[in-house]
């Protein structure tokens, strides 16, 4: 059966844009680790529940709106009685760069995990590997400070910030959830804290600076730096919060996850976000290569092997 063909979603002018709708989607563990394993195959409710410590309600809330939001579609396998299989779509696959670049930034800078995290293998040389941050269009490596971004038409007056009824967990991020991505939920799975990553990313430094862009409450926006600097994301230096090498290496999930966002979401009144490679001078498309062979990496040749040994 061939797949329907998708589009971008048109999202309501002067509404949440397509960065706010992208984290307030994929902030969330569970779904990302259901998207996991639908990337390796899995189809059914069945499997799912099997692989993962998760509840039925959860389960089910979650496939509903991976569905809806059309990164899975639902397809009847067997009529009596009616059973479901949830089957990727276009959307749903183009995740995976996002996960591989969670994948790496946890594996890299994090000890804490429920279970020992799996590494990754490129088929494309064989090796074991992490992913690096690429530009798509020259090809080169990039770093943080290589990529000069600036707020879109449709990035203003706190649109990048995702609403409080597409948030799926508590203040901390972390309630609730499996436990493998354990602190990029705490920096994806609170709407301050991605309004907060947003800003250091974009040239906050001080309590000010955070305190305008995010429009939040000074006890939310103090709260924030304090969990960023125990998380060792940033640092505070003479009054002035900046990002660790830690934090900067979070750079390939944020700019996977806007360009999945701003590639499904269109706001009528353009990008939230307009990011340009300083060495090449053309617009920044994220790319991810193998940190090993230098090839780029596909969806295929990424291949999650087994436990780590650190």
């Amino acid at each position: 059966m061939t797949a329907a063909v998708q589009h971008p979603v048109p999202l309501p002018a002067g509404g949440p844009n397509a960065v706010a709708t992208a984290f307030g989607l994929l902030g969330d563990e569970w779904s990302l680790l259901i998207l996991r394993y639908a990337l390796q195959g899995v189809r059914r409710y069945a499997d799912w529940r099997a692989r993962l410590p998760i509840s039925d309600a959860v389960l089910t809330s979650r496939l509903t709106r991976l569905a809806e939001q059309g990164l899975l579609e639902r397809v009847a396998y067997q009529e009596r009685p009616v059973r479901y299989a949830y089957r990727l779509t276009e959307r749903g696959r183009t995740v995976w760069p996002v996960l591989v670049a969670v994948w790496g930034w946890e594996y890299q800078w994090v000890d804490t995990h429920s279970e020992v995290l799996p590494w990754m293998r490129h088929a494309g040389c064989g090796r074991r590997m992490e992913p690096v941050l690429a530009c798509g269009g020259c090809g080169d490596a990039v770093e943080p400070r290589d990529v000069r971004s600036e707020l879109g038409p449709s990035g203003e007056d706190g649109r990048s910030i995702p609403s409080a009824a597409t948030r799926r967990r508590s203040a901390s991020g972390t309630e609730g959830g499996a436990g493998l991505f354990p602190e990029t939920m705490a920096l994806l799975g609170n709407r301050w804290s991605v309004a907060m990553l947003g800003a250091a990313f974009l040239g906050a430094h001080r309590f000010s600076e955070f305190q305008q862009r995010l429009g939040a409450p000074p006890s939310m926006v103090a709260d924030r730096l304090r969990t960023f600097a125990a998380l060792g994301v940033l640092e505070a230096e003479g009054g002035a919060y900046r990002l660790t090498p830690k934090g900067r290496a979070f750079f390939p999930v944020v700019m996977t996850l806007i360009d999945w966002g701003q590639r499904w979401y269109a706001s009528p009144e353009g990008p939230a976000l307009v990011s340009l490679h300083r060495g090449c001078g053309r617009e920044f498309t994220p790319r991810l290569l193998c940190g090993e062979c230098g090839g780029e990496l596909s969806e295929r040749e990424v291949v999650v092997v087994g436990a780590a040994d650190r």
